[in-house]
C-alpha cells in the first residue's frame, strides 16, 4: 500500500509540473504576442549626413528606441547604440520622428536598427 501510495504522489507532482510548465509557457509565449513589433504606417529614410562625407565616412549604423504614443505618432528617439558615434545620430533622429505606427491606444517602445552606406 505505501508503494501505491509514493507511486500516486509522484506521478501527481508530475502532473502538477507538467500543468505548471504548460500554464508558464503559455503565459510566456502571450506576452510575446502581446509586444509584437508594432505596424509601421509611414517610414521615412534618414539622409545621408553632409558631415560624414567630409568626414570621409561612407558607412555607419545606428539602433534607436522609438517613443510611440497610443496614435502611432512618434514622441521621442533615444540613440542606443552608434558606429561611429554622433556622425549618423541627429538624420536618423529627424526621420525617425516621422516615422508613424498603426495606433494600439496604449504607449508603446520600438527598437530599429538603420545601416547608412553612401554608394557615391
Amino acid at each position: 500500500m505505501q508503494m501505491k501510495r509514493n507511486a500516486m504522489s509522484s506521478m501527481f507532482d508530475k502532473t502538477s509540473i507538467a500543468r505548471w510548465l504548460l500554464t508558464f509557457v503559455g503565459a510566456a509565449l502571450l506576452s510575446v504576442a502581446v509586444h509584437a513589433s508594432p505596424k509601421v504606417v509611414k517610414k521615412v529614410p534618414p539622409e545621408f549626413p553632409r558631415e560624414a562625407t567630409q568626414k570621409g565616412v561612407s558607412a555607419g549604423s545606428v539602433k534607436a528606441r522609438i517613443l510611440i504614443d497610443g496614435d502611432g505618432k512618434v514622441t521621442g528617439v533615444e540613440i542606443l547604440e552608434a558606429e561611429p558615434k554622433r556622425i549618423f545620430d541627429r538624420a536618423v533622429t529627424n526621420a525617425l520622428m516621422e516615422w508613424r505606427f498603426e495606433g494600439t491606444g496604449e504607449k508603446q517602445t520600438h527598437e530599429v536598427k538603420l545601416v547608412f552606406r553612401n554608394e557615391d
